[in-house]
């Protein structure tokens, strides 16, 4: 789901943060860190600098763009032969790993693609060479949208050691994130208000008319502090950010390894530039066939399958318990209970309690410790994962991710529902799911209300003909991307292009997850370029 000005619409992303252990594998790792976390941490280290003029070439460490890293036609040389200057990460981007060198630049790109010697902004870039024989460069995006990269690859990396061997790991910031001129709609006092006073769920015309002016007020508070660039925030502009990155790089094909919302990043780079696609893996695949309505019902099937398969996993039959939870749920829209210094823990705020340790099977026993102590009226240990999920401090620091999430989709997504279609699906949400569907329902409406910018488009373009083959790794229990999204995107991408591989688990993603079989599949393509059969599953 996504942020709106006072909560989050659950997305693609990153899952709720947990204690890090490097024995884990990658989405071992996804799925202990909030896809909203550590935005905040990455937007120091650019001396303040986040657009600009494209000035001289600076020095670089980096290999000169070779003859076969083709820029594409028409981009001025101030780009496309620009250098990285990589420099020790400073205290505010990425995290020391220990046995690793990071390295961390800034790839200047037009802030309007269709004027590419234009005004710019400073991408964020971090990097840690291969520490094996070097096949080329390997590009992550951890999802969101709004992730930062360069926060996150350092934390993540110890669950790639086998890429990392023959690829230098590289991410960054997406236009609008953390170091790459971020999105700063909203300040912590303003965030909590609205989290008080908006119930995500309106039950009254007072209520209804408070959630549509408050999304009204995210979106002019947006246009006023991101300016020119709030239109440029699209998937599609990041996809082109990417292939200069590919060719200031000095690769002639890209590599690329998306989770989540990188799916969606990654189906668009390829639509962009099929011929530049080396070996990609899309895993955790936002479904691209499916606009506004049908993505909030799908993720509405999706964290009810998980709500269920807990459920099950407790021996308590899951009709009974979801009941349960939402007859809780329906006493705290009326009664908020007290969660501990001075706060309350509101309907809203508990369904993004209950979101948050569907991400893992690992943290449903936090979802039991949770839902015990709200029966026996305390809502703290409920807001606590919400505040998680939400990036909320204990001091009232709210992180920004979630206002980058929104202004990106915003300037993605042309769709607008009006309150009055979103209030007529809501029995058909509510009968999808009782506890996850009249959050989703209503905000399909809420969500880029009155927003300032058009939208780009209803669905993503993925299709790739000419493409190589492209690695679709779908999960069954996926509850933020559900798992039909995998073979929707391996169809759209094209025949003979999206393979999919399946894999029978629970969380979000499967790299990494305890899938021996997964892991070996996915690095076998990305190392020795193996393509799996279509269809192939692991148990």
């Amino acid at each position: 789901m996504r942020s709106t000005g006072a909560g989050r619409r659950y997305g693609g992303g990153a899952a709720p943060r947990r204690r890090v252990d490097g024995r884990r594998g990658a989405a071992g790792l996804l799925v202990l860190v909030l896809l909203v976390v550590l935005s905040g941490c990455s937007g120091g280290g650019s001396g303040g600098e986040q657009r600009g003029n494209a000035g001289p070439a600076s020095p670089s460490a980096s290999a000169p763009p070779s003859a076969s890293a083709s820029p594409s036609p028409g981009l001025p040389r101030a780009l496309t032969g620009q250098k990285l200057a990589w420099q020790k990460c400073g205290a505010t981007e990425g995290y020391a790993a220990p046995g690793r060198e990071w390295r961390c630049a800034k790839l200047t790109v037009p802030v309007d693609w269709a004027k590419p010697t234009g005004e710019t902004l400073r991408m964020a870039v971090i990097r840690s060479a291969a520490t094996g024989e070097r096949r080329g460069s390997l590009v992550f995006n951890f999802g969101g949208p709004g992730g930062s990269g360069v926060s996150l690859l350092p934390l993540f990396a110890p669950g790639y050691g086998a890429l990392h061997r023959a690829y230098d790991l590289v991410s960054f910031d997406p236009r609008g994130v953390g170091g790459s001129a971020r999105v700063d709609c909203r300040d912590d006092a303003a965030v909590a208000r609205a989290e008080r006073a908006v119930d995500l769920t309106p039950d009254t015309p007072a209520e209804e008319r408070a959630f549509l002016a408050d999304a009204s007020a995210f979106g002019k508070s947006c246009a006023r502090t991101t300016g020119a660039l709030l239109p440029e925030l699209t998937t599609a502009n990041t996809a082109r950010d990417l292939d200069l990155l590919r060719t200031v790089l000095g690769e002639a094909k890209f590599d690329y390894f998306g989770v989540s919302y990188g799916t969606e990043l990654g189906g668009t780079y390829a639509h962009l530039f099929p011929r530049h696609v080396g070996r990609m893996v899309l895993d955790a695949v936002v479904d691209p066939a499916a606009g506004t309505v049908e993505h909030a019902k799908g993720q509405a099937r999706g964290f009810q399958r998980a709500l269920n398969a807990y459920f099950r996993s407790l021996d308590e039959d899951p009709k009974a318990g979801t009941a349960k939870v939402a007859a809780l749920l329906k006493d705290l829209d009326a009664h908020p209970l007290p969660a501990g210094r001075g706060r309350e823990l509101t309907e809203s705020l508990a369904v993004t309690g209950l979101v948050s340790p569907l991400y893992s099977e690992a943290s449903w026993p936090q979802l039991t410790r949770a839902l015990d102590a709200a029966g026996a009226g305390d809502g703290g240990p409920l807001l606590a994962l919400a505040d998680s999920y939400n990036d909320r401090t204990p001091d009232g620091h709210y992180g920004k991710q979630a206002q980058a999430q929104r202004a990106i989709s915003c300037a993605d997504d042309s769709t607008r529902p009006t309150a009055a279609q979103a209030r007529a699906r809501l029995a058909e949400f509510r009968a999808i799911s009782p506890v996850f569907g009249p959050f989703l329902g209503w905000d399909t409406a809420g969500w880029c209300h009155d927003w300032p910018t058009r939208g780009d488009r209803t669905t993503p373009e993925v299709s790739a003909p000419g493409a190589p083959p492209i690695l679709v790794v779908g999960n069954t229990g996926d509850p933020a991307t559900p798992f039909e999204g995998a073979a929707h995107m391996a169809r759209e991408l094209g025949k003979g292009v999206g393979v999919e591989l399946i894999w029978h688990g629970e969380g979000h993603g499967a790299y990494g997850s305890g899938s021996t079989c997964v892991d070996d599949t996915v690095n076998a393509y990305l190392l020795r370029g193996s393509v799996p059969r279509p269809g192939k599953e692991c148990h």
